[in-house]
């Protein structure tokens, strides 16, 4: 990873080869023929993906979940977004939007805040929030909750629940995980570099830069999930005691030996975690 002062056809450079190996690495887990149709729209130059599973196609107004892709704040663009999000959505009763949020180098914070703001004001106008999700992970794990951290200092509804999965929420990089998982973790490092040069100079504590330090009150039943091996574990674990403290329902699920990321689902213990999630999804589904 460069400094986060580096020239910006260096972060370019090494982005795009980030995104070509995420693109191999998770198309797939969503074939051209999966049951699942693909289309997008665009709203405020900012292309959002629109992926509808084929159990869903009948349903007049099936819920809806905003699933924000990871990628350490700077990476997952274009087809990376797609294999990030696609797999994800064949697994949910529920039409999913995947935004294309604007990344730096060349647009920091706030920028994919607010395309973030666009696409939800835009939900909320097409879905009552009891038929609204939101979820992310890793760096999708702090954009949502900051997402809704500034949809209610703006007097927005919440959704019906969070989905957080071995969530980015504090960019500082407290917690012992940080220290007693470098080098255990097989799939994440320190990312610092890119938290500084996504945060564009606001200090890395500020509420809607790393959601562990906002005001959670308020926030809709979440569910969390890391891993033992988890560099993020102490974020999650952290975030999941604040939530708690603010009154938020909120359950925490953490997979033995478990990476950054998620078990594969072909796997016993992915299976597993699969099927919590698909739990909770259901259980705050309102029925026809």
């Amino acid at each position: 990873m460069p400094a986060h002062d580096a020239d910006t056809q260096e972060w370019q450079e090494w982005v795009a080869g980030i995104d070509e190996l995420i693109v191999a690495a998770f198309a797939a887990g969503s074939p051209p023929d999966a049951p699942i149709a693909h289309t997008e729209f665009e709203l405020d130059g900012v292309r959002t993906n629109v992926y509808t599973p084929d159990s869903v196609a009948q349903n007049p107004s099936p819920p809806l979940f905003i699933d924000v892709h990871g990628g350490g704040l700077v990476t997952g663009t274009g087809e990376a977004c797609v294999a990030l999000t696609k797999a994800a959505a064949l697994e949910r009763e529920m039409i999913t939007w995947a935004p294309d949020y604007r990344m730096p180098p060349l647009h920091p914070f706030p920028a994919a805040l607010d395309d973030l703001m666009a696409v939800y004001r835009k939900a909320l106008d097409e879905r009552d929030p009891l038929d609204l999700f939101v979820g992310g992970g890793s760096a999708g794990g702090n954009l949502a909750p900051a997402m809704l951290l500034r949809a209610k200092d703006e007097g927005l509804p919440m959704p019906a629940a969070l989905v957080l999965l071995t969530p980015e929420v504090d960019l500082t990089e407290s917690g012992d995980s940080f220290q007693t998982n470098l080098g255990i973790d097989p799939v994440l490092g320190s990312v610092m570099d890119a938290n500084l040069l996504y945060a564009n100079g606001r200090d890395l504590d500020h509420p809607y830069v790393s959601p562990l330090y906002g005001d959670l009150r308020g926030f809709p039943p979440t569910y969390l999930e890391t891993g033992t091996r988890d560099l993020l574990l102490s974020n999650t674990v952290l975030m999941h005691r604040r939530l708690r403290a603010a009154g938020v329902q909120a359950e925490l699920h953490v997979g033995e030996a478990m990476s950054h990321g998620r078990f594969s689902s072909d796997t016993p213990e992915g299976r597993e975690l699969a099927e919590e999630l698909a739990r909770f999804l259901r259980r705050h589904t309102r029925q026809p």
